[in-house]
């Protein structure tokens, strides 16, 4: 059983804090601090979680007080959407709050499959919403900026998904922060629907979005959700180990593993295994409860693909880390290429 204890805090049947919540942005939608990335859901790969186990995976994350899940209509080709409208079927539909995404092209054959015109917006989201077995989707986000189609048009085109009540909200994923307050400045010039929340590349070992994409976010009051937290497992393992796992391997063939080790990385995940020593607590815990002391995010997407994995995640939120610490593991940070949106 889980039972609420105030209306920002659930705990799990053992009695232990397992999840606290927060506002979207000025949206008033209540989210986990703690959001499941389904980027592993899928079919193809020994490293995906299967609809078997992905419905295991969501039951756990319900029951721990998770209710908010984020995908995308190229996760899997539409795998992924399809395996958790599955794996959210058997549970209340108004408990979750599901985010997807659109831009990345799904047809090869079709030159409308990709962009975010208003042909793709709505072929698409037809498509993203049978494959969640949904009628309305709560968070729309455009996966990347769209330079072949007119912010004003993309605008329009969602403003009416959201009239339609086929969506709640819209938000944003990776760009310059010069693009996202273009459209923020649209959308009240023409009085569209606004861009809600920001999901951006932040973690540990990058950095850049403190620059200028951050500041602006909490100036517009918009919701932050950093993708990557974990530096694609980069800051979950010491150095070492990462590079004798598959994910280490396959992430060595990227310049992203060259990024994150850059300017300080290699220091800062030395670190973040230090702390995680001192707290009794895993390195991916030490990264995840970093985030949440940033008063600007919202809420980590944090990839997963164990139960295991899910329960750690969840008890960072429990982590308090003096300024002491946070400083401590920032300190060696220097900037670093952009890598994400470039």
């Amino acid at each position: 059983m889980i039972a609420w204890v105030d209306p920002t805090v659930f705990v799990d049947d053992l009695g232990a804090l397992a999840m606290e919540y927060v506002t979207l942005g000025e949206t008033g939608m209540t989210v986990s601090r703690i959001c499941v990335g389904c980027g592993r859901f899928g079919r193809d790969e020994a490293t995906q979680l299967d609809e078997r186990d992905a419905i295991r995976f969501v039951d756990r994350a319900i029951d721990l007080g998770i209710n908010f899940f984020d995908t995308a209509n190229i996760y899997g080709r539409g795998a992924s959407e399809e395996i958790l409208g599955t794996a959210l079927a058997g549970h209340d539909r108004d408990w979750s709050v599901v985010a997807t995404k659109v831009f990345f092209d799904m047809d090869a054959d079709n030159p409308n499959a990709g962009g975010l015109s208003r042909k793709t917006i709505e072929q698409e989201l037809d498509q993203s919403l049978d494959r969640l077995g949904m009628d309305t989707v709560d968070l729309y986000q455009i996966h990347r900026w769209d330079y072949d189609t007119s912010i004003e048009h993309t605008l329009r085109a969602l403003d009416d998904v959201v009239r339609r009540g086929r969506v709640r909200y819209i938000g944003a994923s990776s760009m310059w922060a010069h693009q996202f307050a273009e459209a923020l400045h649209t959308s009240d010039l023409l009085g569209l629907e606004r861009f809600v929340s920001m999901q951006n590349h932040y973690n540990l070992t990058y950095r850049e979005e403190e620059r200028e994409m951050l500041p602006l976010c909490e100036r517009e009051r918009v919701g932050v959700l950093p993708w990557s937290p974990l530096a694609r497992g980069y800051l979950a393992r010491p150095q070492a180990a990462v590079d004798a796992t598959p994910r280490g391997q396959q992430l060595a063939e990227s310049d992203r593993l060259t990024i994150y080790r850059s300017n300080g990385g290699d220091t800062i995940n030395e670190r973040v295994a230090e702390l995680a020593a001192s707290y009794d607590a895993s390195m991916a815990q030490i990264a995840i409860a970093w985030h949440l002391h940033k008063d600007v995010v919202t809420a980590p997407i944090v990839g997963m693909r164990s139960i295991e994995q899910l329960e750690e995640a969840v008890e960072a939120v429990d982590i308090s880390l003096d300024s002491g610490d946070i400083d401590y593991l920032e300190e060696p940070y220097e900037p670093k290429k952009i890598a994400g949106h470039e």
